[in-house]
């Protein structure tokens, strides 16, 4: 059997980067691959790294990146394949060759060497879990009207679900729209908390109640921030500074019925559907995350002397790394597991099939982050206290964990998720028998 082989990438730290940069084998990449992964890299290593500190110390990053992110090929290229949500023929930058989910996942994985979610979020999240929806659900005028400018990265979109009172339980959300009597637009009134890019959003995806209780009652609707009674504040939160989180108002907005994504009532299925695209995000951001935690701690271990000797010769030092890269390693082939699955079957089997399993892989990435972040911290020691300096990346990351650990899915409604579905599968062969 023959495997694609890849010239060696990168840094050449061991575990720094997945295996196939380095002398490993690899069945799921392809030229294509290997010549996007040196374009996004470059990237990032010149347009974002120099500047993440200062990013994320200010609490925000200059929104002619997101126009800079387009014209280097990239941001068309984090809302799922096909490339741009099909609407790739119309945009000036064209895809590599093949496009597929891999190519997300390079975008992800690079862009997470920056050691930010702050900024990471800042830059792509909103784009990658707020456009999907508008793009695979929403009328063409949103498509051509919404969709092609946040690809362009001439506007800003975010994904307004969470509320106060309604997180990881989307059915219970309290954000009313109520039809007008002449049916030409809604009345929106109700309240977003902890949303992405809310504060320089120029679109917000939200999901609303327009039915009765439950499921069966939520939609989603395009809201513009120029319709009165938007309002948006940011939020002081542990980590991810640079991401703009926010506390969203909706005070009696108009929004026209021709800004309603898809069905009225059937948003909740849209919600369910964009879950896995964001969860399998998650996976990979975490997952980088953790690598960036090892990768660091490795190298201080080697330049950092104790008692006489560099860190590195301590025992109890190479146990910890072996602890933080075992768990990334293994995590990061069941997401590149996961990836092919997506890449191979239909949309429809896909929903299906990978709800559980992706929801398991988000609560195995988050708390392997968690646990490289908290073992690197103690290899720099003082240095990990410290914002900026040697320590920088860990610090931050360190603050980071609980970004990643809740919002999404929490990890104790993803592991229940995961084992409800192979409890719906697992009834479904015991009918059989």
């Amino acid at each position: 059997m023959s495997h694609p082989r890849t010239e060696p990438f990168g840094e050449g730290v061991p575990f720094g980067d997945p295996s196939w940069y380095g002398k490993f084998n690899s069945p799921y990449y392809t030229d294509t691959h290997v010549a996007y992964r040196a374009k996004v890299r470059a990237f990032v290593e010149a347009e974002i790294m120099p500047f993440t500190h200062e990013w994320d110390e200010s609490k925000s990053l200059p929104l002619e990146l997101y126009k800079k992110t387009y014209e280097a090929g990239i941001l068309p290229g984090v809302v799922g394949a096909p490339w741009a949500g099909g609407m790739g023929d119309q945009l000036a930058v064209k895809p590599p060759e093949n496009f597929d989910y891999f190519h997300e996942l390079i975008i992800l994985d690079e862009f997470g060497r920056c050691g930010s979610g702050g900024v990471l979020w800042g830059l792509l999240e909103g784009v990658h879990i707020g456009l999907p929806p508008v793009l695979n659900f929403g009328s063409e005028d949103l498509r051509q009207r919404v969709g092609l400018r946040v690809l362009k990265g001439e506007g800003t979109i975010c994904l307004c679900i969470t509320e106060p009172y309604a997180g990881s339980d989307v059915a219970n959300i309290r954000c009313t729209a109520t039809k007008s009597a002449c049916g030409t637009f809604y009345s929106v009134t109700g309240e977003k908390k902890w949303i992405t890019n809310g504060v320089w959003a120029d679109f917000f995806t939200v999901a609303v109640r327009t039915g009765g209780k439950g499921m069966g009652g939520i939609s989603l609707m395009l809201i513009e921030k120029t319709m009165p009674g938007v309002e948006c504040r940011r939020m002081d939160c542990m980590g991810v500074w640079a991401s703009g989180t926010s506390f969203v108002t909706f005070d009696d907005v108009k929004v026209p019925v021709a800004n309603l994504i898809g069905e009225e009532n059937s948003g909740f299925k849209y919600i369910m559907h964009n879950f896995n695209h964001e969860r399998w995000g998650f996976v990979v951001q975490a997952n980088r995350f953790a690598r960036v935690c090892y990768e660091e701690a490795f190298k201080y271990a080697h330049r950092r002397r104790t008692f006489g000797k560099p860190l590195i010769e301590h025992p109890v030092i190479r146990a910890k790394l072996a602890d933080m890269v075992r768990q990334v390693d293994a995590t990061h082939a069941q997401m590149e597991n996961i990836t092919y699955q997506m890449c191979t079957m239909t949309k429809e089997e896909s929903a299906k099939a990978l709800a559980g399993i992706t929801a398991l892989a988000k609560v195995q990435s988050t708390k392997v982050f968690e646990y490289c972040a908290r073992e690197a911290a103690q290899i720099f020691g003082g240095a990990s206290y410290v914002r900026g300096g040697q320590g920088e990346k860990v610090e931050r990351l360190y603050r980071d964990v609980r970004a990643y650990a809740i919002p999404g899915g929490s990890e104790e409604i993803m592991m229940d998720l995961g084992v409800r579905q192979a409890m719906k599968e697992w009834a479904v062969v015991q009918s059989k028998m």
